[in-house]
């Protein structure tokens, strides 16, 4: 088949992989396209964990004599073990695909490589790495989460030219504009969770919710070591999109404890050091507990650890062209950084401008073998 067909139906079942976002986690977003002759015979997407693999829909309805001599196009290796569902191996080799052309390895343990040595034993032609970056970009919370069993955490930092993220009293109402909170709420859309800290739902009582935009609703999550989350915060008050989740110290206050779970919400204890919860406990503990990506929203004692422990894969900033001066809050805090030699660094991955503000993408400079790159 031509090259620019294989690319055209890789992009389809990119796009159809799409369709899973956040339903499937923690499996990954698959799409698969099954062409016969430049005719799409069927094509799939895993919708949700525990239903049918996409490459499984892709076949579904199709005899043998129609499947003999396809290709299939899937983003991601096919998996060849039984997990919720039996592995979708045996019934492609079974319908007679004469070639394969698959995004990127599988990293899954259980899989890494394994169904695309059986199928070239098998007399199966496979091509592997056919826009690998784009599918391996689509999937990278699934990718941290096997190999670290952490999530990929991704921080949204809103500031004002002089980056301030609130007024000298508190308010963060609003520094952006109309068209960058809407861009985030399809950030929130795509994440399983969103974090703030306890201090952020005392000081701006946010929703945490995807409401501008059609789009699955994050669980909404709060960092409280102390429980100091109000009782009448709207994250207890209106659950239309879950209780939330506290993570809290390992000694929570029992009577605050009680009144929080009499709410819905349910408290997470993670081992406290000193007052604070390091990251690597909190991601691993939420890695345990099915999230595969996070976003953290606020605020600044949250941000200035998450920078300091390099827990950030990703970090979006958006600047307003504003000013507040040196009484407002700023967005982070000590670094612990006393020279220029010391500084983090980012690379710039992404610039959009929304509205008046300035969108910017980055990710830590890191060596190429990291996952962040």
């Amino acid at each position: 088949m031509h090259a620019d067909d294989d690319l055209k139906y890789m992009r389809r079942a990119l796009i159809l992989a799409r369709k899973g976002m956040r339903c499937t986690s923690p499996n990954p977003m698959v799409g698969a396209v099954l062409v016969k002759n430049r005719r799409v015979l069927g094509e799939g997407y895993h919708q949700c964990c525990g239903l049918a693999h996409a490459e499984i829909v892709a076949l579904q309805d199709l005899s043998k004599r129609q499947t003999t001599s396809a290709t299939l196009y899937v983003n991601l290796e096919p998996c060849c073990h039984y997990g919720k569902t039996p592995p979708c191996l045996p019934p492609i080799l079974e319908s007679g695909i004469q070639r394969i052309v698959i995004g990127t390895i599988d990293p899954n343990p259980q899989v890494n490589g394994k169904s695309i040595q059986e199928l070239r034993n098998r007399g199966v032609e496979v091509e592997l790495g056919l826009m690998e970056s784009q599918c391996r970009e689509l999937n990278r919370g699934y990718f941290k989460y096997v190999a670290t069993g952490m999530p990929w955490v991704t921080v949204k930092i809103a500031q004002t030219l002089d980056g301030r993220i609130a007024d000298s009293k508190g308010s963060s109402r609003w520094i952006t504009g109309e068209a960058s909170r809407k861009a985030v709420h399809r950030l929130r859309a795509t994440h399983d969770a969103v974090l703030v800290g306890a201090g952020t739902v005392a000081k701006d009582d946010p929703q945490l919710t995807v409401r501008h935009i059609k789009g699955q609703q994050p669980r909404r999550i709060v960092l409280d070591p102390r429980l100091r989350i109000p009782i009448h915060a709207k994250l207890l008050t209106d659950q239309s999109a879950g209780a939330p989740w506290i993570i809290t110290d390992s000694v929570p206050d029992p009577a605050k404890k009680s009144k929080l779970e009499s709410l819905g919400a349910r408290l997470i204890p993670v081992p406290d050091t000193s007052g604070y919860l390091p990251w690597e406990h909190i991601l691993k503990i939420l890695g345990k507990n099915g999230i595969t990506s996070l976003l953290v929203e606020g605020g600044n004692v949250v941000f200035t650890n998450l920078l300091r422990e390099a827990a950030a894969d990703r970090i979006v900033v958006i600047i307003a062209p504003k000013f507040l001066g040196n009484s407002a809050l700023a967005s982070t805090g000590n670094l612990g950084i006393e020279s220029l030699q010391e500084v983090l660094r980012y690379r710039i991955i992404k610039r959009v401008s929304l509205g008046e503000d300035l969108w910017l993408e980055l990710e830590p400079k890191r060596s190429s073998s990291n996952l962040a790159e």
